[in-house]
């Protein structure tokens, strides 16, 4: 599958690597897993790309008037912690929520990636999906997929309409109006009751106790790693945000835990126990055995619930990756009782067969060549540091150029610091959402990180990445430099426009 060498045979198994690093931790932690049971073994079609606007001018109009109307509400950032009205909402519409099963994903960062990992394994083993995701990165009928593909418009607009009159009615007895987030959850879970699906994979908008997601029994609760981001509403330590993540955790479910910080693990296992939750933790129940860099990807060995799985092809660049296709193999295999109802590993042709599908819009994409244009949503220090090493991993670019813009409420030192060692040169931009941070506020941060030489600023994306390819191709055809575009789904969503994918 791949003409490069693998990595350095002469390293440690990663795998045990892991196993140390994981048991080498805090004793407290060894006190809340006595109380805790561990998940242990006992002996999809291709995704669709990222839509584009409607090529019927009337269904354009019409998807244009539910953007509009959806857009009257709050926004994702203004928020009101309180699942009241999405409960209201859900009762009148006769809680479609709990007609099929699902698996629930909160965390930090990758919950997207493992969320469309995980639906294309159900897809593969015959299973009927729906996917909930956010944020969108071109269309909103991005966020509820069917079957591994986006809704078309004209049912996205159809569910609309259906669930419009009981949301203006929850509207009139609430002391706020449903949010933006609250009608779509409502309108996914609606969709997903009506198709029918086998089974919901949802991930959580921001947190998890209070999360609009969070009317859903998830039979299988799956944690990705927990880090610093949105802190004026999570807290301030991964111990902190955990807290309200953990409330995802239901009685009874299956927790698969990808590695954590110890605060925060701490306190999802406590949360397991108070549940009587089943734990799989990433690095002791399961996880990357190895890894090689393969063309447009990587080769994996993964050590599931019920045993290995070798040569696994995944069509993704870096080990963080690679990590979020060990959790969503073993959030899958939980699903179908591996390692408590049925002994065994799954097919493991049909799992290679569902990993070698897998595609992930706007993380490490590629969408052009000469020069190679990379666009990437990072937008936190913990996704800068995680795509940083990945670039370095996958591709020789001889110089790199960034066209960064981003939101206002983020880290943005930290995050400019975690690119300073991969980029050449930075363009510095915004994008045309309200929450993006000024042009020339951030070319300050970013002089103080990369000095003035080394910064450009182009308030307008379009101008941003053409000075950004100009600066690339500087160097000649073949001379191997590059651009990447990060630091927000919005920047990452409309460079993906400008360029011609959507």
């Amino acid at each position: 599958m791949s003409d490069l060498p693998p990595l350095d045979p002469n390293e440690s198994d990663p795998f045990e690597d892991i196993v140390v690093a994981e048991t080498d931790r805090d004793p407290d932690l060894a006190v809340i897993e006595a109380g805790s049971r561990t998940l242990r073994t006992q002996g999809a079609p291709p995704q669709a790309d990222v839509p584009g606007r409607p090529a019927d001018p009337e269904v354009d109009r019409a998807l244009r008037a539910v953007e509009a109307e959806l857009a009257t509400r709050w926004g994702e950032t203004k928020l009101e912690p309180s699942v009241s009205r999405i409960s209201a909402l859900m009762d009148v519409l006769g809680e479609p929520q709990r007609s099929y099963p699902s698996i629930h994903i909160t965390g930090t960062n990758g919950k997207t990636s493992t969320a469309r990992m995980i639906e294309a394994l159900l897809g593969a083993f015959e299973l009927r999906t729906g996917r909930y995701t956010s944020p969108h990165v071109q269309s909103v009928t991005e966020r509820i997929s069917l079957d591994g593909a986006p809704v078309s418009a004209e049912r996205f607009i159809e569910t609309y309409d259906d669930i419009k009159p009981y949301v203006e009615m929850v509207d009139g007895q609430q002391e706020y109006r449903l949010s933006f987030f609250e009608v779509l959850t409502g309108m996914a879970y609606a969709a997903f009751a009506d198709a029918p699906v086998d089974v919901a994979v949802v991930e959580v908008g921001m947190g998890g106790s209070w999360d609009a997601t969070n009317l859903i029994d998830g039979d299988v609760a799956v944690i990705t790693p927990i880090d610093l981001d949105h802190t004026d509403r999570l807290g301030g330590t991964p111990g902190d945000i955990a807290q309200e993540k953990a409330g995802i955790i239901k009685r009874g479910a299956t927790v698969i835990m990808a590695q954590q910080p110890v605060d925060a693990a701490q306190v999802l296992l406590k949360k397991a126990v108070e549940v009587d939750a089943t734990v799989a933790r990433e690095g002791l129940e399961f996880g990357v055995v190895s890894r090689q860099v393969a063309v447009g990807g990587q080769l994996l060995t993964l050590r599931g619930l019920g045993g290995e799985y070798g040569e696994m092809y995944l069509p993704l660049h870096g080990a963080y990756q690679a990590h979020n296709a060990a959790v969503a193999l073993a959030a899958v295999e939980a699903f179908f009782g591996v390692g408590s109802q049925r002994p065994g590993p799954l097919d493991a042709d049909t799992v290679r067969k569902a990993f070698a599908s897998v595609s992930s819009p706007g993380r490490l994409e590629v969408v052009r060549r000469s020069p190679t244009v990379v666009l990437d949503a990072a937008h936190n220090p913990a996704g800068a540091r995680a795509t940083a090493d990945a670039v370095s991993e996958a591709f020789d670019f001889s110089r790199l150029i960034g066209v960064v813009g981003v939101s206002g409420d983020k880290n943005v030192r930290s995050l400019l610091e975690a690119f300073e060692p991969i980029f050449t040169e930075v363009v510095i931009t915004q994008n045309s959402s309200h929450r993006a941070m000024d042009a020339d506020e951030l070319a300050a941060v970013a002089v103080e990180v990369f000095g003035e030489e080394r910064v450009q600023v182009e308030p307008r994306l379009p101008d941003a990445l053409e000075a950004a390819i100009t600066l690339a191709e500087e160097e000649g055809e073949y001379a191997g430099a590059g651009v990447l575009v990060t630091g927000s789904v919005i920047t990452v969503g409309e460079a993906r426009l400008l360029l011609g994918k959507g």
